[in-house]
């Protein structure tokens, strides 16, 4: 069931079940949570969100999810948000664990006793005292470390939701509570938790349970089956398991972060947590700050981007394709009518599908956001006339052949570039004035009076030559010009960077993320 919000949260007994009032601003605040995250939700799916807890009720909360989710999102990649934020505002339970009160009775009288009173803090590093005697941390780590790789290998799923639980109690607090005086007052950290349990060091151990399982002496599977959790035949088993494992173990790290955002939520507000906490939509993560595996997933984006800004282009071509009226045409038509004009005629506007050439920076600090806006014009290569994609770090090379031979391994697009591109001279670091001026001798009969340019970098020359007449002269040349800057605008200018001065030439547009990205490339093109 889920529970009610409070108080119940540090007492540890079982909540009370949530009012009518409540339920409707639990509903509103997570409707307004996945707002701040840019899913777009209006009134009428508010409304169906709340018909579907009227149905459904609070007893179960897959199905709840579930039905919230049918209500409420309208892409595949909007889940990961829903779901965090779902587990702040539909949490499974409050305050500690049941499973670590549990433990504790059974740590204090050897078996599970019920008249033993649970204690809302059963691990207590600072606060250890006779009735809670603070347990050895190298004993307790190597035993939620055994059970943890015995639920790993069995794939007991409700083992390790429990665990993960036990986990963030035993490691995750950090301060000291202050004024309040509680352990862990001051936050829950599953980077700390995770830290000092280390589940990715389990693997061996797991895999051999597996293997011995598998041939009929290990541990078995919830449903009865083998260790092997119904991976048949040893070869195959050696092929698949280390990835299965890492899978499981990538599972149980995400369960301990939905444990400690949980139990942060209850100790700074659910709201608040829900807008820092949780991970943004792939369409939102910043290109500077993506790590491999959101650089991953953001390619993977790149092609529904891609139809989504070619459909809208094509729907605003269709609304835009009347133009005035003409006159001869008009008064042609209507000698069939007496003279009468009934059906006017249009001039149709055809739009020239613009030239496109793209200058990107492609040293290690931006090379995320450079390789997926190559991929996303690639991947849109049809609605502009010509593309040619040119790559820099202090040399300029022409890289649209390897953009285009490349299209089935994007991930390997940057690696391509720097190894078989002449992008870099006799050192690594980046030089916008050597590579413009190096552009401007070499390529500029790329840019015409129909080319639009777009010069894609942080502008960070590591203080040489910013080299403003080569950018002068790309300008001079092209019908525009614009810079796509990933970072903020407050960082213009300091330490290293020449985004004020180049700023001076041309437009310069801060271009944190893929969604900005795709607007501004979609305002780019003619209607």
């Amino acid at each position: 069931m889920i529970p009610g919000p409070t108080p119940a949260a540090t007492g540890g007994t079982d909540p009370a079940p949530p009012g009518t009032a409540d339920l409707a601003a639990r509903l509103t605040g997570f409707v307004r949570a996945l707002r701040g995250h840019g899913l777009r939700i209006g009134p009428a799916e508010t409304v169906d969100a709340a018909a579907v807890l009227d149905v459904l009720g609070l007893a179960d909360r897959d199905q709840v999810r579930a039905g919230l989710a049918a209500a409420l999102l309208r892409t595949d990649g909007q889940r990961p948000v829903f779901d965090a934020a779902f587990d702040l505002f539909f949490p499974l339970g409050v305050g500690t664990p049941e499973a670590v009160r549990q433990r504790t009775g059974r740590d204090a009288s050897g078996a599970p006793d019920a008249a033993d009173p649970p204690s809302p803090d059963p691990w207590p590093p600072h606060a250890a005292s006779p009735d809670h005697p603070a347990p050895d941390p190298a004993a307790l780590r190597e035993d939620l470390r055994a059970r943890l790789a015995a639920a790993l290998a069995a794939d007991d799923r409700a083992a390790q939701v429990r665990l993960a639980g036990e986990v963030v109690a035993a490691f995750g607090r950090y301060g000291s509570g202050g004024a309040s005086g509680t352990p862990g007052a001051n936050g829950w950290s599953a980077h700390q938790a995770l830290g000092r349990l280390a589940p990715e060091t389990l693997l061996a151990r797991i895999l051999a349970a597996l293997r011995a399982g598998a041939d009929g002496s290990g541990p078995s599977g919830p449903d009865g089956a083998s260790g092997a959790s119904g991976i048949p035949g040893a070869d195959v088993a050696d092929q698949v398991l280390p990835d299965e494992i890492r899978r499981r173990i990538q599972a149980f790290r995400a369960m301990v972060a939905t444990e400690a955002r949980r139990r942060a939520a209850e100790l700074r507000g659910t709201e608040q947590v829900a807008a820092r906490a949780v991970a943004p939509t792939a369409d939102r993560i910043d290109f500077l700050a993506a790590g491999r595996d959101q650089l991953a997933e953001l390619r993977r984006t790149v092609h529904p981007l891609a139809r989504k800004l070619a459909t809208r282009l094509a729907a605003r071509r269709r609304r835009a394709a009347r133009g005035r009226i003409d006159l001869r045409r008009t008064l042609r038509r209507s000698l069939s009518t007496g003279g009468v004009p009934l059906r006017p005629a249009y001039r149709l506007r055809r739009p020239a599908r613009p030239e496109l050439v793209l200058l990107c920076d492609v040293s290690g600090s931006v090379a995320g956001f450079a390789d997926f806006t190559m991929l996303l014009v690639q991947a849109m290569r049809d609605q502009f006339s010509r593309v040619r994609v040119f790559a820099f770090v202090n040399r300029t090379a022409e890289v649209t052949g390897l953009l285009t031979r490349g299209g089935g391994d994007p991930a390997g697009l940057a690696r391509r570039i720097l190894t078989e591109a002449a992008v870099m001279g006799y050192h690594g670091n980046s030089d916008y004035g050597s590579a413009l001026g190096g552009f401007a001798e070499h390529h500029l009969d790329a840019v015409g009076p129909r080319t639009s340019v777009l010069v894609l970098g942080d502008a960070r020359n590591n203080h040489r030559d910013p080299n403003l007449p080569a950018l002068r002269l790309i300008a001079g040349r092209a019908r525009r010009v614009y810079w796509l800057n990933p970072e903020q605008p407050s960082l213009w200018g300091t330490g290293d960077s020449a985004a004020p001065a180049y700023a001076g030439v041309v437009e310069m547009h801060s271009c944190r993320n893929a969604r900005r990205l795709g607007e501004f490339i979609a305002r780019l093109l003619p209607v």
